[in-house]
C-alpha cells in the first residue's frame, strides 16, 4: 500500500518543478522553459501512471484521486516554503484542514 503513495509523492515532486520551478527563471525564453518542463513531466508520468495502477488495487478511484490531491498540496506547500521562501500562513493551515476533512469523508464507510 505504501509503494503507490511513495510513487505519488515522487511524481508530485517532478510535476511541481515542471509547473512552477521555471518561475525562478523568468528571464529564460518561454520556449526553453516549456521544453524543460515537458522533459521533467515525462519523469512525473513514469512514476504517476504506475502509482495509480498499483494504488487502484488498494483504493477506489475516488480515494486515489483525493489522496493524490492531498499529496500535491503537501508537496506544493513544502516547495513554496523551501524553493520560493514563501511564508506558511494560518489560512493555508485552515485550507489544509478542510482538505483533510474531505479525505476523511472520502475514506469513511457510511
Amino acid at each position: 500500500m505504501w509503494k503507490p503513495i511513495t510513487l505519488l509523492v515522487l511524481s508530485n515532486l517532478f510535476m511541481t518543478f515542471a509547473w512552477y520551478g521555471h518561475l525562478k527563471h523568468k528571464s529564460t525564453a518561454l520556449w526553453a522553459v516549456i521544453f524543460v518542463s515537458w522533459g521533467i513531466a515525462f519523469f512525473e508520468y513514469c512514476l504517476q501512471v504506475p502509482a495509480n495502477r498499483m494504488g487502484s488495487a488498494y483504493f477506489t478511484v475516488t480515494q486515489l484521486k483525493v489522496t493524490q490531491e492531498i499529496i500535491t498540496l503537501a508537496v506544493f506547500t513544502l516547495f513554496s516554503i523551501f524553493y520560493f521562501h514563501e511564508n506558511f500562513r494560518w489560512n493555508h493551515l485552515a485550507a489544509f484542514c478542510l482538505i483533510v476533512g474531505a479525505v476523511f469523508l472520502t475514506f469513511k464507510e457510511w
